[in-house]
């Protein structure tokens, strides 16, 4: 039996990514300039921005509790803002993938 099966992994939380994604989207609805928002740059923001926090991870109701004090910490929620910010810079400044920019041929003109 794979070590996977013998232990319910379903209850493992990181507390932190909830904060993480949900800052994210603050920011990039509230963003005054135009980012791209495509599936894999929203993704690699949040990777980003979690690889750069303390996570916060439960397994219990105990945990949870927990985690929500730990979430009002303000440095927590500090750390959770600027992690967020820092991580949409750096991947507007290097996505993954190619950005396309519409030309003359795209658009239908000639």
């Amino acid at each position: 039996m794979a070590f996977m099966d013998k232990y319910d992994f379903e209850n493992l939380k990181n507390a932190g990514e909830e904060m993480v994604v949900q800052e994210l989207g603050n920011q990039l609805e509230s963003c005054p300039i135009a980012i791209c928002m495509c599936n894999e740059c929203v993704l690699d923001m949040a990777a980003v921005a979690l690889n750069n926090i303390r996570p916060l991870y439960r397994v219990s109701l105990l945990g949870t509790l927990y985690t929500a004090t730990a979430m009002d910490e303000k440095t927590y929620a500090v750390s959770i803002k600027n992690a967020v910010s820092e991580a949409i810079e750096k991947v507007q400044k290097n996505p993954s993938h190619d950005i396309v920019e519409e030309s003359a041929d795209e658009s239908g003109e000639d």
